[in-house]
This record gives structure tokens, C-alpha cells and sequence, in this order.
């Protein structure tokens, strides 16, 4: 029970920091707005590694169902625990975007423009290319995923800690050299959760939630790359 709950409080404090880092920058009367995609590229590291710290130990510290499918594709995960770990994370996902609204509720009400609303919860590409979008989100989630499994070759890096400093690297390095495409959302559970609270939620003026796009880009480019990279790292000969 524990590995699941952990998933489940993890990925809720992961979208809380991310999507509350977006919020900052993003939304009307924010003391943070217009600090830009420095500060995203940096607090969405962090809104991965403090969670990480903090569950890792219960849990691997996935947060994502295209990392721990991934990780069970090659055999470094039991599949069984699959489902139970992608619900978890995709409630997570779900929960952490109820609290960023509630939280930020007075600035959701004071920012007019609903896409810039929408777009502090989930992903969007800078264009619109669903075939490639795909492939962008694959690109990204390959590195997240390739770079994840290399790090553990990294001797001693797990017992001092060092090792969820590299996760914060990992998704600095993602975002600020591959965002700008599709927003890096590499997670399914860290875009679907999101985009269906954003899409019950009572906000004010708000855009149309675009499942046309969420419902496949943010969720099967990541799955792609993610598997891609679990087999290219197993057939290497370390």
C-alpha cells in the first residue's frame, strides 16, 4: 500500500510546485509574472527532485506512467504493480491541479486570457503538428528516461543522495533545451491529470481543455520514447 500512496502524494506535489511555477509566472497580479522560462525550467526540476527526496525510498519515485512502463518493459519493475502505480500517479496528477486552483483562485479570476489559464495546467505545442508533436514528446521523454536509467551507472550516486540532484538536471536540461516545443510534458499523469481538472473545474473564462491534442500527444509520444530508450539502454553493453 505504501509504494502506491507515496506515487500517489508524489505526483500531487510534483503538479502543486510545476503547475504552481507556471502559475507564477503566467497569471495576472502574480508578484512573479512575466519571470519567464528561466524560472519553469528550473522550478519544474525542482517540483520533480523534492518530491523524489522525499518518496523515493517508498516508492522508486516514478511519477510517471511512461517511466514505470518503461521500467517494467525491461524488467526492472513488476508488472503487476503497474496499474496501481498509473492510477496513483494520474490522481496525483488530478489532486495536485484541484490544489493549484484552489490556491491561486483569485489570480485565475483576475487573468482574462483563457489559454494562458489552460496552459499553467497542461501542455500545448508552439505548432500544431500531432505527428510531430508526437515525435517531440518522444525526443524529450527518451533523454528523461535514457538519462534516468544511465545515472544509475553512476557508482555510490544513490547511497549520498546525489542521484535525485540528478533527476533536477535531468528536467532543467529537458525543459530549457526542448520545451519550447510541446511544453516537455514527457508524463502522461502529469498533463491528462491536469487537463481533466482544468476541464471540470469552475474557471473563470477558461478555454476549451483541447483532449484532441491531450489525449494523444502528452500521452503516447512520452510511452514511445520512454520505451525506446529502456530498450536502446538494455542492448548496450555496459
Amino acid at each position: 500500500m505504501l509504494p502506491y500512496l507515496a506515487e500517489f502524494l508524489g505526483t500531487a506535489l510534483l503538479v502543486l510546485l510545476g503547475d504552481g511555477c507556471c502559475c507564477n509566472v503566467s497569471l495576472t497580479k502574480s508578484g512573479q509574472k512575466g519571470a519567464g522560462t528561466v524560472q519553469t525550467g528550473i522550478g519544474w526540476g525542482l517540483a520533480v527532485m523534492v518530491p523524489a527526496c522525499i518518496f523515493g525510498a517508498a516508492s522508486g519515485a516514478s511519477f510517471n506512467p511512461a517511466l514505470t512502463i518503461s521500467l517494467a518493459a525491461i524488467g526492472k519493475f513488476d508488472w503487476a504493480m503497474v496499474p496501481g502505480y498509473v492510477v496513483a500517479q494520474m490522481l496525483g496528477g488530478f489532486v495536485g491541479a484541484i490544489l493549484v486552483y484552489i490556491t491561486f483562485k483569485d489570480h485565475f479570476d483576475a487573468t482574462e486570457d483563457g489559454p494562458t489559464k489552460r496552459g499553467v495546467f497542461c501542455t500545448g505545442p508552439s505548432i500544431r503538428n500531432i505527428g510531430r508533436n508526437i515525435f517531440q514528446e518522444a525526443v524529450a521523454t527518451f533523454v528523461l528516461v535514457f538519462a534516468l536509467l544511465g545515472f544509475g551507472n553512476v557508482k555510490g550516486a544513490a547511497d549520498a543522495g546525489v542521484n535525485y540532484f540528478f533527476v533536477w538536471g535531468i528536467i532543467a536540461a529537458c525543459g530549457m533545451c526542448l520545451g519550447g516545443l510541446t511544453g516537455y510534458a514527457m508524463n502522461p499523469a502529469r498533463d491528462l491529470g491536469p487537463r481533466i481538472a482544468h476541464a471540470i473545474l469552475p474557471i473563470k473564462d477558461k478555454a476549451d481543455s483541447d483532449f484532441s491534442y491531450g489525449l494523444v500527444v502528452p500521452v503516447f509520444g512520452p510511452i514511445i520514447g520512454g520505451l525506446v530508450a529502456a530498450f536502446l539502454f538494455t542492448a548496450i553493453p555496459w
